[in-house]
């Protein structure tokens, strides 16, 4: 009789563990993307002040000005999902690149001051950008993982849990533009 009450206090204590275990990954993961979203309205935040000064020195290239603005209102529209934000984020992230490569042509637009306090600013936010994305895929990663493997994957499916999706670049949006001087 010990022996019963013995095990199913520790088959209990073995449940409240995995259960506060996946709790804590996937309070983890959601804590991760909230950074990651801090970091994107911040970037999202300089972009009105970014087009203003850039549009002032080139005014040829309002197109990539237009597309960057547009891409920054979808942005902030309201429930949007992960995987589509992370999507307009990595397309936002390659039209800054393009434009600051654009602005390179410009040497009124690189003398000016509030351009290279812009683009310093971009620049930090894009690393501090980075290292959230890590950070979030490491948390998605550990959470991915105690769903799949047994036994909490048993605890996982009980509790609804499904995967979630890595914060990753398309192939096409690694490429770093290319500056040509001829």
């Amino acid at each position: 009789m010990y022996y019963f009450i013995f095990i199913s206090v520790l088959v209990l204590l073995f449940c409240i563990f995995l259960y506060n275990n996946l709790i804590s990954k996937k309070n983890k993961v959601e804590e991760s993307y909230s950074t990651i979203d801090v970091k994107l309205k911040k970037r999202t935040d300089l972009i009105p002040q970014l087009v203003t000064t850039v549009k002032g020195a080139i005014q040829h290239e309002r197109e990539t000005l237009t597309e960057l603005t547009q891409l920054r209102e979808k942005l902030l529209e309201k429930n949007i999902q992960p995987e589509e934000r992370f999507q307009l984020e990595s397309q936002l992230g390659m039209m800054l690149g393009k434009l600051q490569v654009r602005a390179e042509a410009y040497p009124d637009l690189k003398a000016n001051q509030n351009f290279l306090l812009l683009q310093s600013s971009l620049n930090e936010v894009e690393e501090q950008l980075s290292a959230a994305r890590r950070a979030y895929n490491a948390a998605v990663n550990s959470f991915n993982n105690a769903i799949e493997m047994f036994p909490s994957n048993i605890m996982g499916k009980m509790m609804g849990y499904s995967r979630k999706t890595l914060f990753t670049i398309k192939e096409e949006e690694k490429n770093i533009p290319t500056i040509s001087f001829n």
